[in-house]
């Protein structure tokens, strides 16, 4: 284990070995830091918060600190965050509320770039990438393997499916199907993210189903509904239409279209 002397620790924090704590960090009560992981200086953990193993935490991020919700009242409420992720510069965390499950969780191997706000409750899979001052809303649900370009704004209750792409600037305000890229303010879809699905090893074929189902719901003047209904052949045939369409089906807000 490695502190540095200026940092300054809660006795109720729990530490584990192998931990670096740089320069004039803080850590709160009530935190939680796996083995292995780096925090760096200037850096602020706020409990209750638990965090995983080989993270690692860059300068003047504030990570587990009380949502930026009028409603909230200083209830218990928790921030998890998995192994091997990686929190750059001035980025902001907060923990969950008790009208959102209490929860704020961000998952595995997710690269969180500069100046990212991620709010309270939202629930963050694996292997995204957060570009520069990408920011959420409370309660957005983002899908393993989602890329959000640089500014990126999700609205509140928003989700965004697994490998979706968002686009430089794009102001989201609709649930963001899988697979699918999207671009602007207010953002719009711009076709597949097929770049990104060749790079994690859907097959050609796969690729190609997808591709009739993004058809079906953004080509053929269906409502989604009957889009989803067209898709019923692809989604017994292949597991990944089938989530495309079960997210259309669970949908709060209505697809970006």
């Amino acid at each position: 284990m490695s502190i540095d002397p200026s940092a300054v620790i809660d006795p109720g924090a729990k530490i584990a070995e192998n931990v670096s704590i740089g320069p004039f960090s803080v850590i709160g009560a009530d935190v939680e830091i796996g083995e292995g992981t780096w925090i760096g200086p200037h850096v602020v953990i706020q409990g209750p918060t638990r965090i995983g193993r080989e993270n690692k935490l860059f300068q003047f991020s504030s990570i587990g600190e009380v949502p930026q919700d009028k409603k909230f009242h200083g209830e218990n409420s928790l921030l998890v965050i998995g192994d091997r992720n990686v929190v750059r510069e001035f980025c902001t965390i907060n923990r969950g509320t008790e009208d959102g499950g209490g929860t704020t969780r961000i998952g595995d191997d997710n690269w969180i770039m500069a100046y990212v706000h991620i709010a309270h409750d939202c629930q963050i899979g694996d292997n995204t990438t957060f570009a520069n001052n990408a920011t959420l809303a409370g309660h957005v649900n983002i899908g393993d393997h989602a890329i959000l370009g640089g500014f990126t704004l999700v609205h509140q209750f928003t989700s965004i499916g697994a490998h979706a792409f968002t686009g430089m600037g794009s102001a989201i305000s609709k649930d963001v199907p899988p697979y699918v890229m999207v671009s602007g303010s207010p953002a719009a879809p711009y076709g597949l993210n097929s770049e990104g699905l060749k790079r994690r090893g859907f097959d050609s074929e796969v690729r190609s189903a997808i591709k009739q189902a993004y058809k079906l719901l953004y080509r053929s003047n269906k409502t989604t509904d009957e889009a989803v209904a067209a898709m019923s052949e692809l989604c017994a045939k292949y597991l990944e239409v089938e989530a495309f369409a079960d997210f259309l089906k669970s949908s709060r807000r209505g697809i970006l279209r």
